[in-house]
């Protein structure tokens, strides 16, 4: 057997891994479920263990990997996960605080505001690729440094999740330029470095780590790495990025035109570009690979609202959930949700956003409510496209991944709601095994544009659906802007309540 790749995503409800070959032929695959793994100690706040969850997944992922080589090489392996994010760690690399996590986390709202009149919108868009936003990770260096001093004095590293754990693997302190990209306002979206002015006013005395492309192998593992995880020692180890771009090379979106549409706990989107572009409303990024350009933006909830209604229905099968929902009519008979159930990230930026369920009577059913959910996030979905068609290259080719395109109906949805075709792949094992094709890009055994993908289905519109949701967009468009006034005032209250009763959860 020739030389093995591993691959391993560290996502919001598990960590998965993948071994293959050179051809992308999967050899094994594990999974570590982690539904618990997020902590939610005050509204708006969203933080993980770093050590406990995501090195504690990569030691078992890696063991059980490993075990299944039948002791062929492993020529690299790669790391992705959640992102952007920060892990403030120690001398040791030991994190001195929970990981503040990615867009979701929205404690940081005073920081953005700040450091936006600070720099100036159209300076940081114009050098950022992006506006500051919940999404940045420069307000919440920013704030741990204001509200938790003695933290940040201890601190002398910073990671996303992946560069936390390439270094606990080499050693190496290194990010891949896609990440820095995210980390708004340090990162200089043209020239491809860091803004020095700004990263050390705010960044304040922590070192900057070196910047690396995703594939690029960054290092290899050391002696107490492979005691812990099994691969052996000298390893080749790739920078890796986060897990969105990760699928999206797993899925072959390189073209420009091409954009992933990721099924997750949230929803991202993930659209290639010929050349850079920016957007008020949207992250202009790095790709994986040198001269990659990239439009993001994501939603703060998709899969973690579906489930959170799951959990509130007893706990039911989603096969059963979904069957009610497909039972009832394409408009769920009037109801409407707005799906802001943890703020909201694109297209309001708003964190203090808040859910709301319109034209609810007594008529309705749990099927009704959870196709409306569906409804609600797939309207959300149409008013990125609708963004993302105004930049210098519209959609041609959208790919749908993740675990909501299981079951066909919430596909169905969006197709219908946005008028657009979804290529669903035929397989998607997800952002793990994009991590095994940039491990065998990194290792000299596949050239950068290799493409393992293979094709599968194609979600096409109902034609017969669309006067009916066109009308639902437009309520759906009206909703938040006619609630915002009251749901902000409600927002104030359930952080003045939190502050009152302490925080809740795990620290």
């Amino acid at each position: 057997m020739g030389p093995l790749l591993i691959g391993i995503d560290l996502g919001t409800a598990s960590s998965k891994g993948v071994l293959t070959d050179a051809e992308g032929r999967v050899l094994a695959t594990a999974v570590r479920p982690r539904p618990q793994s997020m902590s939610m100690p005050r509204p708006g706040w969203a933080e993980v263990d770093a050590e406990a969850v995501w090195w504690g997944d990569v030691i078992s992922i890696a063991a059980e990997l490993t075990a299944r080589t039948g002791g062929a090489p492993i020529a690299a392996v790669c790391v992705s996960g959640v992102g952007p994010c920060l892990v403030l760690c120690d001398a040791d690399d030991r994190p001195v605080r929970p990981a503040i996590l990615y867009g979701i986390d929205m404690r940081a709202t005073a920081e953005i505001d700040e450091l936006t009149d600070r720099y100036g919108a159209e300076a940081v868009l114009s050098r950022c690729g992006a506006p500051i936003t919940t999404q940045a990770v420069g307000p919440k260096a920013l704030w741990v440094r204001r509200h938790e001093p003695q933290t940040w004095a201890r601190a002398r590293r910073w990671h996303n999740s992946s560069s936390y754990v390439v270094s606990r693997l080499t050693g190496e302190y290194v990010i891949d330029h896609h990440t820095a990209s995210q980390c708004v306002p340090w990162y200089d979206i043209e020239a491809r470095r860091w803004h020095e002015p700004w990263y050390e006013e705010i960044a304040a005395g922590l070192p900057a780590p070196r910047l690396a492309w995703s594939a690029e192998v960054v290092g290899t593992v050391t002696a107490p790495a492979a005691e812990a995880t099994g691969l052996p020692v000298g390893t080749p180890v790739c920078a890796g990025t986060v897990d969105a771009w990760a699928e999206a090379v797993s899925v072959g979106v390189r073209t420009p035109g091409d954009l992933m549409l990721m099924y997750g706990s949230t929803m991202f989107f993930v659209q290639v570009l010929r050349e850079p572009a920016r957007h008020p409303q949207l992250w202009n990024t790095a790709g994986v690979a040198p001269g990659d350009h990239c439009l993001a933006a994501g939603m703060a909830t998709s899969g973690s609202l579906t489930g959170w209604l799951r959990d509130l229905a007893g706990g039911v099968p989603f096969e059963t959930l979904v069957h009610e929902a497909a039972g009832t009519p394409p408009g769920a008979d009037g109801l409407l949700v707005l799906p802001y159930f943890a703020g909201e990230r694109t297209p309001i930026f708003d964190p203090d956003a808040r859910g709301v369920i319109a034209g609810l009577t007594l008529r309705h059913g749990r099927g009704h409510l959870f196709r409306a959910v569906y409804e609600g996030i797939a309207f959300g979905i149409r008013q990125i496209l609708d963004l993302l068609d105004t930049g210098a290259n519209p959609v041609r080719r959208l790919v749908a991944v993740g675990g909501g395109t299981q079951g066909g109906l919430w596909t169905q949805i969006v197709s219908d709601v946005t008028g657009r075709s979804q290529q669903v792949p035929r397989v998607t094992i997800g952002a793990s095994y994009g991590d095994a094709l940039l491990a065998a890009v990194g290792a000299g055994l596949a050239p950068p544009d290799t493409d393992w993908t293979t094709a599968g289905q194609l979600v096409e519109p109902n034609p017969a659906t669309r006067a009916t949701y066109d009308t639902l967009f437009q309520h759906y468009t009206s909703l938040y802007p006619d609630t915002r006034q009251e749901v902000h005032a409600l927002a104030r209250l359930q952080r003045a309540a939190t502050a009152d009763a302490g925080p809740t959860g795990p620290a």
